[in-house]
């Protein structure tokens, strides 16, 4: 009986991910297809490889020095292949006669990637990184990563936020394969909603995004990929808890109905029920909360043909109970027996997504994608009432091909937008429709040798902003060998949606003031921005296997019009566009150090200069460390034959001086203390099939002392418990198993 190795590589433009080279690895026996993990992939004469996951999936940079992809697997003859297409087919076939002679080269794909040949400063997580912590959602998916910082948003919800080059998730292009997702209504709590069991990667671009990918792109741009059903293994299921009272479930189902047609059912569940207040002001340090997360998808995969297809739909219920220990929703909403509040979410989204390479032709290709969302939040805290609802829909059409030879490449496309919104706010409606049209055109050069370019402009037409244009461009040179040094610059345009993206104020009892600049949208006009950057990288080796990777990035965010949340007065918030001057700057080294193959170190220092012109003066953002230190270590032991493993990792993160406002125990002028955390988890890997992880965040257990102010007056005027810079609940332990099924 033979046995046969088929790899389809596939890329679609932006409808897909960016990866130059992407594929699944399979074998046939009899008439089944199956995965097959833990085949070599690497190109000629480079470092530059990795192997196929557990569903036999890889993806790998392309690298300018060679064309030549070399395939092995113990039992067959290793292939060297020519890529020079869009995809391939490929097949290796059962080497019967020198099977026990056969050697195979593998290489242990890291984690998270910084890519050296990507124009753009692009980070590249893979789902093995985030399986180093408890991630139960997106929100959790960066405490191993010094690309992003993650923060709590209050002392109430336990939602965490996350920033990037100083600046809030409002800022960065959150997507979903390339499709908008965590914006407008779902600002505050979107990043919880994607469980991080469903995400294969994540890519991490800093700076001034794509012009394909829409003018909000202002710091940088977060992209997930979810699993594919075809790639996917058929069973997952994933167990988790926590002594803080959280209890979560995620399961896979994958099948493949024929050649063409595959389908996955993804389900998840958490829930929340104890109570806890351990720093004894009468609060829940943690909601009570529970979360229901359905998704569907079907793929289409006609190789022949070129053509390949997506159809997603999901629905998502969450809801938080919070406030007080003896708030009763039932007896207490609206009354002030007892402070509480409840937030209730349910989504809906559906997506679809076509993608052709022509097979004559293959460095021309188009994606279509379209998609629909329906947000509807209903909450209150306290006395006041927050309730928005959005309906979305969005469509983008992109064509890719070459000018003169595939040195030279272009993408051209339309994308339109159509966003309802109906908010309530205490007694008062703000209701709106926004509707763009936008026009891209975007050029990439590469010479193939140390020189490469993209650059683009679009054209938006919304009927709140006008017409108008965001250039981007960026630049790659390699100066020496592994030496590349990037620079950026672009421009974007920001509809303040204040009240969504700023629900922490209504965990306090400050009046809200809006001083009007007469815009269409809260009577506020649109944020202009302009950012520019400047990125070092250098790869070297001390010997062999020890590999160095250093980087340094600096960048500049400069604000027009910027919407200022100020939280200066005590009892109020204003928000008001900025006539001063308001700038972001910031500054990142980073230093990756291989060991070995099965040890690594990482470590990273931040700086941020985030200053802007308030009303009161000139001042630095508050609550945001100017300094922040981060330091990972990780280890993994060699794979038996069995598929044993152990796997360990350790987090260190060093947060300086957060600046804090003024209110009834802070005085203007003090700041935060400094503080570390630790978070640290050890995997047993049984077999290919099962595993068991303890781990634990915040190990030192540190908590902010009295993070809630006015705790034991929480219907009076100085009633705030949105002034946190440090965890509240301190130290939690964790425990999970994970069982795969092939």
């Amino acid at each position: 009986m033979k046995k046969y190795i088929i790899i389809v590589c596939l890329s679609w433009g932006m409808v897909f991910s960016q990866d130059p080279l992407s594929g699944v690895v399979q074998y046939k026996e009899k008439s089944n297809i199956y995965p097959l993990s833990g085949a070599s992939i690497f190109w000629k004469n480079t470092t530059i490889g990795t192997v196929t996951d557990m569903g036999g999936a890889f993806q790998l940079e392309r690298t300018p020095t060679t064309d030549l992809l070399i395939i092995s697997y113990i039992g067959f003859t290793t292939d060297t292949l020519k890529i020079d297409t869009i995809f391939i087919s490929h097949q290796m076939i059962q080497n019967m006669e020198d099977e026990l002679d056969e050697v195979t080269l593998t290489q242990r794909r890291k984690a998270s990637q910084k890519s050296f040949i990507e124009t753009q400063n692009i980070l590249k997580i893979s789902s093995e990184e985030l399986l180093k912590a408890a991630c139960c959602n997106l929100s959790e998916s960066f405490e191993t990563n010094p690309a992003i910082d993650v923060n709590f948003t209050d002392a109430l919800t336990g939602t965490k936020q996350i920033k990037m080059l100083g600046l809030s998730s409002p800022y960065l292009l959150i997507s979903e394969e390339n499709i908008p997702m965590v914006r407008g209504a779902s600002q505050a709590y979107g990043l919880t909603f994607t469980p991080g069991a469903w995400v294969e990667s994540i890519q991490i671009s800093k700076g001034a995004g794509s012009v394909t990918n829409g003018f909000e792109s202002i710091a940088g741009q977060i992209n997930t990929e979810l699993k594919k059903p075809l790639s996917d293994i058929p069973f997952f299921l994933n167990l988790f808890g926590s002594i803080n009272g959280r209890y979560e479930m995620n399961t896979h189902l994958n099948h493949k109905i024929d050649e063409k047609w595959s389908t996955g059912l993804f389900l998840h569940g958490n829930k929340r029920t104890q109570r806890f207040d351990n720093n004894n002001d009468g609060f829940l340090d943690l909601p009570v909360s529970e979360q229901i997360n359905l998704m569907n998808r079907w793929q289409y995969t006609d190789m022949e043909k070129g053509w390949v297809s997506f159809l997603t739909w999901r629905y998502m219920k969450d809801e938080k109970l919070l406030g007080t220990l003896s708030f009763n929703s039932q007896k207490d909403r609206g009354k002030k027996n007892h402070w509480g509040s409840e937030i209730k979410t349910k989504r809906w989204d559906a997506s679809f997504k076509l993608g052709y390479v022509f097979p004559e032709t293959p460095y021309q290709s188009f994606g279509f994608q379209t998609a629909y969302s329906s947000h509807i939040q209903d909450s209150y805290y306290g006395l006041r009432t927050y309730d928005i609802h959005q309906d979305s829909f969005y469509t983008n059409l992109i064509f890719n091909s070459i000018i003169g030879n595939t040195l030279n490449k272009f993408k051209v496309g339309l994308n339109y937008s159509f966003d309802d919104y109906a908010e309530l706010v205490n007694l008062d409606n703000y209701n709106r429709i926004d509707q763009n049209i936008g026009s891209f055109f975007e050029f990439s050069h590469d010479n193939n040798d140390n020189f490469s370019l993209i650059a683009g402009i679009r054209m938006d037409f919304h009927n709140n902003f006008g017409s108008f244009f965001t250039p981007r461009l960026h630049l790659r040179y390699v100066l020496l060998e592994k030496f590349v040094i990037r620079l950026s610059a672009g421009s974007g345009r920001k509809a303040a949606n204040i009240f969504a993206e700023n629900q922490t104020l209504f965990a306090t009892n400050r009046s809200i003031k809006i001083q009007s600049s007469l815009g269409k949208i809260y009577g506020l006009d649109p944020e202009k921005a302009l950012n520019y950057g400047l990125g070092l990288s250098k790869s070297f080796y001390i010997g062999n296997p020890h590999q160095i990777t250093f980087s340094a990035d600096y960048y500049i965010t400069q604000f027009t019009n910027q919407v200022v949340v100020d939280f200066e007065k005590p009892r109020e918030v204003f928000f008001y566009n900025l006539e001063g001057e308001s700038a972001a700057k910031s500054f990142q080294i980073e230093l990756d150090y291989y060991f070995r193959d099965d040890l690594n170190f990482r470590a990273a220092y931040k700086n941020y200069d985030v200053q802007m012109n308030y009303k009161n003066g000139f001042l630095q953002k508050p609550l945001l460390a100017k300094n922040r230190f981060f330091g990972n270590l990780g280890w993994e032991s060699k794979t038996t034959t069995a598929g044993k493993q152990w796997r360990y990792d350790l987090t260190y993160h060093y947060l300086g001086a957060q600046r804090l406002v003024h209110n009834l125990i802070d005085r203007p002028g003090g700041f935060s203390p400094n503080y570390s955390l630790w978070n640290t988890q050890i995997t047993h890997v049984f077999s290919k099939k099962f595993e068991i992880y303890l781990g634990g965040e915040n190990i030192g257990n540190y908590r902010q002392q009295s993070p809630i102010i006015g705790a034991d007056d929480p219907f009076g005027v100085d009633f705030d418990a949105a002034q946190v810079y440090a965890p509240i609940f301190g130290g939690m332990i964790y425990t999970g198993l994970r069982l795969k099924i092939q």
